[in-house]
């Protein structure tokens, strides 16, 4: 994620600043209806006792990882001919209260083309590891990695600085696919958190200070956050054969 200490020219007028008690009002009700969302995409993943269901759920999962980058290409072109407009209205700045919902809408913004491809390979990779617990568990893991990282921007970093890129997701995933291979235990996810460690591994010293203009603050609390996630979400229950029997039919799968 890069921190944007000096803006580019700005074209367009700022829009008007609502109150905050209004932007609030407007974040609470999108914020609950996303909940809603999520919390029933989990819920789905968790009901899901079939092979085909489960698989079906990580395919979904992983084509939602390629829309988001896409989304970011787009948004990025679109940034490029409004001369940086978007980074100025979506882009997080610390300390400031008027637009709570930039928390989710700066990952998808970035400094330049070279900012925005330098995350998009990790970012694909990783995602797509996330994406394999299915489509409920990445939304979950997604939304925890943006707002612990938001937070962490916001309060550490100095007032007024924008703070845009998905460099924060990026760090949150690699943290999520390191320790869910511990909670989870499973082979599958042993091999991927060995994985992550031998490619991604010197990812680990972003989360420090080191160039200026780079957020470290992001980095660190995204990993943060990947951390949390991969602790709190319950384990992954994985999907057994049953015997087929004359009263139940085709054979399927029990969890």
């Amino acid at each position: 994620m890069i921190r944007v200490t000096r803006t580019r020219a700005w074209t367009t007028p700022r829009p008007k600043k609502r109150p905050w008690s209004a932007a609030c009002g407007s974040t609470s009700r999108s914020a609950g209806a996303l909940l809603t969302v999520l919390t029933d995409l989990y819920s789905a993943d968790r009901r899901s006792h079939t092979v085909g269901s489960v698989t079906q759920s990580r395919i979904t999962a992983i084509l939602t990882v390629a829309a988001f980058a896409a989304a970011m290409w787009i948004i990025e072109v679109l940034d490029f001919l409004a001369n940086g407009a978007f980074d100025q209205t979506f882009g997080l700045r610390a300390w400031q209260t008027d637009a709570p919902w930039t928390v989710l809408t700066a990952p998808f913004m970035h400094a330049g083309f070279e900012h925005l491809m330098s995350n998009t390979v990790p970012f694909l990779v990783l995602g797509s590891l996330v994406a394999l617990g299915g489509l409920g568990r990445f939304m979950w893991t997604t939304l925890i990695v943006m707002v612990v990282s938001a937070v962490g921007v916001w309060l550490f970093s100095s007032p007024g600085t924008l703070t845009v890129g998905a460099s924060g997701l990026v760090f949150g995933y690699f943290g999520y696919t390191v320790l869910r291979g511990i909670v989870e235990r499973r082979t599958v996810d042993i091999v991927i958190m060995i994985s992550v460690i031998i490619f991604y591994g010197t990812l680990i010293w972003g989360v420090l200070p080191q160039q200026t203009g780079i957020s470290w603050q992001a980095h660190l609390f995204g990993f943060i956050g990947g951390l949390l996630s991969a602790y709190v979400l319950p384990r992954t229950e994985t999907p057994r054969p049953i015997t087929r029997g004359p009263e139940y039919g085709s054979p399927g799968y029990y969890s």
